[in-house]
């Protein structure tokens, strides 16, 4: 692999395109950087060194690449355009006009990607909106504090919130140029290259707060417990990840003009894990919403609407499994059983959308022992399913990683053990073990494009 790096870089071609990668993650992590107009930049630090642990702001934080820890005009990083794709990804198959363009090969899927951008900018505003008032809803003084001129009440504060929304959508399409600039002329995936720089930029800052622990014992367990974690997650993710379920299929004998071309024998390969991380990405999503509703709730009053909304609000992963424990036992099954959940559905919803009963009928394959048309597309359903089961546990264990250290932790009698998980989420291991085989595969093609020896 050495070898197969040092002669990527005696490639002119090959060292250029590496090194303009390289480049746009750092012009990014520049730019990401630069605050908001409007934020007291101060109050907003102060509250996140108070807040290491908030789930709302650290899913933020992991989707913008590390942007949200300095409230900057890429706190959204391209989280709107990663929403805009799943909804189209999802509508494909239900509006007409969307399959039709589908169908149509690479000029129809350039359509649907201008629709994904015109639609990024309106959700990007919503998302600008929602953003800032979820992180009010988090400080103790309220939005207030760090920015005293954001809203719509008064007309002195219209021009100073336009401003800033303006600001955090052009960081958002400013994200999502540079990553279609990585996608055409660097190496990688952009999008997903711009996340994993952000995640790798906040391992040394959690890495930190391992070793600030007070008790020695505590931090010799969470260290080793950091190391052995994260190469056992890093071991099954890997394993999942890759793993496929290939399912034989057969082609009749075809006849070309005076050709005759005998039958010949093939596969479909089945991921395990064909979601990636977008069910942890729903559920989260879906976690974080009901406790930011409530908050509307809480008068202080002392009614029984006031204290239903209280417990709703406070219903988060900073529960405390010693003070609350039927709360914290309730928080992380819920969360497992939401990210399994959505696991199945994301994977219909994509198996569906390929439509490989037809497409196998149309080029004149079949699977051996299985009815062309409804038999054959109930088989592959069935198959689907039973091998999400596996994809859609190894999410949920993903998921409730902090919640199982943190229990361990108490059962232990270790405080500050479940920072061992906390240095990389499992959903941002998930990203960086994807986004580094992905990379490697495309490097590995570039390369034996030239007759090179590969990674693999």
């Amino acid at each position: 692999m050495l070898e197969s790096v040092r002669t990527a870089f005696s490639l002119p071609d090959l060292r250029r395109r590496i090194l303009f990668t390289i480049g746009m993650l750092v012009v990014y992590r520049l730019v990401a950087n630069i605050p908001v107009p409007g934020v007291d930049l101060q109050a907003w630090l102060a509250f996140i060194g108070q807040e290491s642990g908030n789930p709302a702001i650290d899913f933020l934080d992991l989707l913008s690449g590390g942007a949200v820890r300095n409230f900057s005009v890429m706190a959204m990083g391209v989280y709107p355009y990663i929403t805009a794709s799943i909804i189209m990804q999802l509508l494909t198959p239900i509006i007409p006009y969307l399959e039709e363009l589908q169908s149509e090969g690479e000029s129809g899927r350039n359509k649907i990607n201008r629709i994904t951008y015109y639609i990024t900018i309106p959700f990007a505003v919503l998302q600008g909106i929602g953003q800032i008032r979820l992180v009010g809803f988090s400080l103790a003084g309220g939005l207030e504090q760090i920015m005293p001129n954001f809203g719509f009440a008064t007309a002195a504060q219209i021009l100073p919130t336009v401003t800033t929304l303006m600001a955090m959508v052009g960081g958002t399409m400013f994200a999502i140029w540079l990553g279609e600039l990585i996608t055409e002329d660097g190496i990688g995936q952009g999008v997903s290259l711009i996340i994993f720089g952000g995640i790798i930029s906040g391992i040394l800052p959690n890495l930190a707060r391992i070793f600030a622990l007070d008790d020695l014992t505590a931090k010799i367990f969470t260290i080793v417990a950091f190391v052995v974690i994260t190469v056992l997650t890093v071991l099954v993710i890997v394993v999942v990840q890759e793993g496929q379920r290939r399912i034989p299929v057969q082609y009749g004998r075809r006849v070309r003009g005076r050709k005759v071309y005998q039958g010949q024998s093939s596969f479909v390969p089945l991921k395990v894990n064909t979601a990636g991380m977008i069910p942890i990405i729903f559920a989260q999503s879906i976690m974080t919403f009901p406790p930011l509703i409530a908050n509307f709730f809480v008068t202080g009053s002392g009614s029984w609407i006031d204290k239903f909304a209280l417990s709703i609000s406070t219903f988060s992963a900073q529960l405390d499994p010693r003070s609350a424990p039927l709360s914290f036992a309730l928080y992380w099954i819920f969360y497992f059983l939401m990210v399994a959940g959505f696991t199945f559905f994301y994977t219909d919803v994509m198996v569906q959308q390929q439509n490989l009963p037809q497409t196998l009928q149309r080029q004149g394959g079949f699977i051996p022992g299985i009815r062309p048309g409804k038999r054959t597309a109930d088989y592959i359903t069935s198959v689907v399913r039973r091998i999400t089961f596996v994809g859609a546990f190894f999410l949920g264990i993903i998921a409730i990683m902090p919640g199982i250290m943190q229990l361990g932790g108490v059962l232990l009698r270790i405080d500050g053990i479940e920072q061992s998980v906390l240095v990389v989420s499992g959903s941002g291991l998930i990203i960086v073990v994807g986004v580094i085989i992905d990379t490697m595969r495309q490097l590995e093609s570039q390369l034996l494009m030239r007759h090179y020896e590969g990674f693999v």
